[in-house]
């Protein structure tokens, strides 16, 4: 029998990959997405995505999501606590384990086992240790098409921020750069792919800098596909 997860999900490549290919292993029933939401600016946290785009994405890839709402500036504690809550629920409604998009962030994997396991559940990962520049190249050869919604700019100029996730952006990358940006580098929302019923109809809007250091594009919706 398939176990039932939810996959953790933050609106961009690396998700849209894990469901991608969870979808192709039978082991596995994708029942929801697990999205943290900034209740502030109901926003995607970190990749700063509206969540009428996040919900429109939800509808096109024929998931439900299950939001954790956080707020802004959330400290840890804050987070767990209301992450565990959501889980806890999850469990109690058969959900066997979370699904993440994590590639080789050893540390970042061990944690998400350890909060898991606190409340008897299991974390999988259906792309890891994948070489991140043939996935990258992967991603886009199969359709997907995304953009980069945030970018850190001690890590990349913030110029990069609003261009497409293409062949072209991954040449221009300076090398220590990961093409996956699994170092936090960029952080990115789907729009379109072979996991898509129909594009999510949206257009680039204004650059902000926040915090001194992340470039954020603001994504706006539109009415038709672009």
């Amino acid at each position: 029998m398939a176990k039932t997860v939810w996959l953790a999900w933050s609106g961009g490549k690396d998700s849209a990959a894990a469901l991608d290919a969870l979808r192709k292993d039978r082991r596995f029933k994708v029942t929801a997405l697990l999205t943290t939401v900034t209740e502030d600016v109901e926003r995607i946290s970190m990749h700063g995505v509206r969540l009428t785009l996040l919900k429109a994405q939800a509808a096109a890839v024929g998931l439900p999501l299950e939001i954790v709402w956080i707020p802004a500036s959330c400290s840890n504690a804050i987070y767990e606590r209301r992450m565990r809550a959501a889980l806890e629920r999850g469990r109690e409604n058969g959900l066997s384990g979370v699904a993440f998009g994590d590639l080789f962030l050893e540390d970042l994997r061990r944690y998400r086992e350890e909060r898991l396991a606190e409340v008897g559940l299991k974390a999988f990962f259906p792309i890891w240790s994948r070489d991140t520049a043939g996935l990258a190249r992967h991603f886009i050869e199969q359709g997907f098409r995304a953009i980069l919604t945030c970018v850190d700019t001690e890590a990349l100029d913030g110029g990069f921020a609003g261009r497409g996730y293409t062949r072209s952006l991954l040449s221009d990358l300076p090398r220590r750069v990961d093409p996956c940006g699994e170092n936090g580098e960029f952080h990115s929302f789907v729009y379109d792919g072979p996991i898509f019923s129909a594009p999510v109809a949206c257009h680039r809007g204004l650059m902000v800098l926040r915090d001194g250091r992340f470039m954020y594009c603001d994504l706006l919706p539109d009415e038709t596909a672009r």
